[in-house]
């Protein structure tokens, strides 16, 4: 029997972590296609079948699952020791692979990111967002973006952007003008509220807080959405009350197409951290990264 190309157990690995051959070859810089001839090289060479594979989901067999046990820590090793070799050069190369929510993506992380790549020209930075917690090893990422709650404690966890964040609420000067001005969050329950659903299928309650007494709204009006973009608008037409993250309705408030209501029941609540496992070799463009967050004073 022929031995495997490494290569062929590196695509191998990656499938079987993303599940997917076409999320793996997204990760991969690879087309699907590739990946699948790579696996039937790889089982043909083997004899013994790796993979099951159906139209929504790609799950390793019993053999599949133990090679994937034993050659992964390897692979890990080797993709470690090439990457110590940028300590030689410069400045350090390669991809970061980050997952993160949508709301960091669009409001917390570009100034970052545009600092952090002209520092490091030979690293590529992609970004994937998610809203729903994942294991971001098993999806191929090399560290995850989170809110605390979130992340699980053996991560190492380094704050990101603002370490105080809160939820705000507003709706347009014309809707107040014609329904008038919630003074308590539960005059909402009388109001048009514009819902968000998060990928999980749940609605988002509205959480108010003040002088350490807590109100929870289920909103209720006429529109329920999973895009930010798409609620923003409703509540600019004059739809309804909107509530979410200062950062997104901050510049709405200023230009006063939204104004701002309940101000004294918005809640706070810690920023964002970027997180990942402990681990002997951290990819450099990893490391790199941890190192610009903590001399951009991110760290505490």
């Amino acid at each position: 029997m022929n031995e495997p190309e490494l290569s062929d157990l590196g695509a191998f690995v990656a499938v079987t972590r993303a599940r997917s051959f076409r999320g793996a070859a997204a990760l991969r810089g690879v087309s699907p296609s590739s990946l699948s001839e790579a696996m039937r090289r790889l089982e043909a060479q083997l004899g013994v079948r790796l993979l099951n594979r159906t139209t929504r989901s790609v799950t390793p067999t019993e053999a599949g699952q133990r090679l994937l046990d034993r050659i992964s820590p390897a692979l890990d090793d080797i993709a470690g020791a090439l990457d110590t070799l940028n300590s030689f050069r410069d400045s350090p190369t390669g991809t970061l692979r980050l997952n993160v929510p949508t709301i960091v993506a669009q409001r917390v992380l570009p100034p970052l990111a545009s600092r952090f790549l002209r520092t490091h020209p030979g690293i590529t930075l992609e970004i994937t967002t998610n809203d729903t917690f994942i294991d971001v090893l098993a999806a191929g990422f090399d560290a995850g973006i989170r809110y605390d709650e979130s992340i699980a404690r053996d991560m190492i966890a380094v704050p990101l952007g603002p370490r105080t964040q809160r939820f705000v609420a507003a709706a347009s000067p014309d809707y107040l003008a014609e329904h008038g001005v919630p003074r308590h969050p539960t005059d909402l329950l009388r109001h048009a509220c514009i819902g968000h659903r998060f990928p999980s299928g749940v609605l988002a309650a509205w959480g108010f807080v003040r002088k350490g007494k807590t109100v929870k709204i289920t909103p209720s009006g006429p529109l329920i959405a999973s895009a930010l973009d798409l609620e923003l608008h409703a509540a600019e037409s004059g739809l309804g009350v909107i509530y979410t993250f200062d950062e997104y309705l901050r510049p709405s408030i200023d230009r006063g197409t939204l104004a701002p209501v309940l101000e004294d029941w918005w809640q706070s609540f810690s920023g964002p951290f970027l997180y990942y496992p402990s681990r002997t070799h951290m990819p450099a463009p990893l490391r790199a990264f941890v190192d610009f967050l903590k001399g951009e004073g991110q760290s505490g």
